[in-house]
């Protein structure tokens, strides 16, 4: 069965009406209708009772074995839950991953989902570095906000949620300390913190192998998360780059940053598992979209 064809099963569910739930989803009544029609000749037997007045689900809907719903604990069952009682489908959860640091910042994308959705349940999520793809995979997290590219056959880049320049994070007493800002030249003096994350480019992204004139980048210990780096650079001696948020939503006694003038902002973007798409991600990219990425900072 059609994970759409289930979607506009709990869709008619929930609204007991073909038009609104054909108006939700972004289809036509037609298609509803043809959705249910064959989801009936697969169970054997009406799923609803509808006329010219009213829509109702029969009993064999949320009951009849092999049914839809059944369907959807199996497929998707991290994103929605089947419907409970004959009469309305229970909330859809959506976890949201973030590997960034600035989920306040985000706030106003997740009050627009909340205040058009109030059937879906958002929940926000740190996401490990080197875990953050495969969390996705597993469906331990159904969408993700990543730096880019993220060029993988399975995985669906949706809109840019936001675009930041780089900093460095070095100890408070570094040599480097004073300077109003720093070039990657000259940073790759100095040995960076290494992140076993999956894909090479994307990691390189964030941090680059080589210096504008060819310089290897020197890249030391492997580091778990940002929390690793960042206490490597404090006590250690690394150097460590992060978008320019860290500086404000983590100020440490042990930490000074400093701006890196001659890199691109990083953008981030929504990410999710392309074959577990769902109407509550459709949504969440459906707002980031229709209100923009955050402005630079």
């Amino acid at each position: 069965m059609e994970l759409r064809d289930i979607e506009i099963f709990l869709a008619l569910a929930e609204e007991l009406h073909f038009g609104r739930t054909a108006a939700r989803l972004c289809l036509s009544p037609a298609r509803v209708t043809q959705a249910i029609q064959k989801q009936e000749r697969q169970v054997g037997a009406a799923l609803f009772e509808r006329n010219n007045r009213t829509v109702r689900l029969t009993q064999v809907g949320p009951s009849a074995p092999g049914r839809p719903a059944s369907a959807v604990c199996g497929a998707e069952g991290r994103v929605w839950n089947a419907p409970s009682s004959p009469v309305r489908a229970s909330p859809a959860r959506c976890a949201y991953g973030m590997l960034p640091l600035n989920a306040y910042d985000l706030r106003p994308y997740w009050d627009v989902f909340r205040l058009r959705h109030p059937r879906w349940k958002l929940r926000i999520h740190k996401a490990q570095l080197g875990e953050a793809f495969p969390a996705l995979r597993r469906g331990d997290i159904d969408v993700l906000v990543s730096w880019l590219p993220v060029d993988e056959p399975d995985l669906t880049v949706g809109p840019v949620v936001f675009a930041e320049q780089r900093v460095l994070a070095v100890a408070a007493d570094h040599q480097l300390v004073g300077r109003a800002s720093v070039s990657l030249e000259t940073i790759s003096d100095f040995q960076h913190p290494h992140a076993d994350t999956g894909p090479g480019y994307w990691y390189d992204a964030y941090a680059p192998r080589l210096a504008r004139r060819g310089r290897q980048i020197e890249r030391g210990p492997v580091v778990r998360d940002a929390e690793e780096a960042m206490t490597l650079a404090g006590m250690d001696g690394l150097v460590g780059l992060f978008p320019a948020h860290v500086a404000r939503y983590w100020a440490r006694p042990d930490i000074a940053y400093l701006p890196v003038t001659d890199l691109e902002p990083l953008p981030y973007a929504l990410v999710w598992r392309s074959e577990a798409e769902s109407e509550p991600i459709r949504a969440l990219a459906g707002i980031i979209h229709d209100l923009g990425p955050l402005p630079s900072a």
